[in-house]
């Protein structure tokens, strides 16, 4: 077991490429996509035992057999970016919102800006699904793992990922 101020990591294999998973031993605390520049850091420890459930799930969310998330979670992030994240979570799989919708949803009609940027710092990719938000007139826009990997990953939840991820313009590996 891990204390607070501890980082536990773990690297997964995905169809979009390797996730580097964090967390503090009780929760998953973020999701990078490829390895962070220079590598992972060095005060993390490899800990991949911490993350079974977390690669379970996953694996299973890839293979097409889970559409929602239940692992405990323990984002960073400001009262704000918070309420974006839980929102985020009530997109069901497969369908997408708009920064608007989502904003609205909250009460904060106008604030499509600030969504798309609370949305942007999602320290939870995949899990906390910010691939499933769009631009108001239906085009994909901003995706910290790139558009091609957003696109992968809304076709796969509709059951049209067939092609490799190359096939969207990214290299599996970063």
């Amino acid at each position: 077991m891990t204390t607070a101020t501890t980082v536990a990591c773990t690297v997964l294999p995905s169809p979009i490429g390797d996730l580097v998973l964090t967390g503090d031993g009780d929760a998953l605390s973020g999701v990078y996509m490829g390895m962070p520049r220079g590598g992972l850091d060095p005060a993390w420890r490899r800990e991949p035992g911490q993350f079974r459930e977390a690669v379970a799930q996953l694996d299973a969310y890839f293979a097409g057999d889970l559409r929602e998330f239940t692992l405990t979670l323990r984002p960073v992030g400001t009262p704000f970016q918070l309420a974006v994240w839980e929102a985020l979570r009530t997109i069901p799989y497969g369908e997408t919102r708009s920064y608007g919708e989502i904003a609205a949803q909250l009460g904060r009609d106008g604030a499509s800006r600030a969504v798309g940027a609370a949305n942007g710092s999602n320290p939870l990719p995949i899990v906390v699904p910010c691939h499933r938000v769009i631009g108001a007139d239906g085009r994909l826009t901003g995706f910290g793992g790139g558009l091609p990997r957003k696109e992968w990953l809304l076709a796969m939840e509709r059951g049209q990922a067939q092609m490799p991820l190359e096939a969207y313009g990214v290299l599996r590996d970063g």
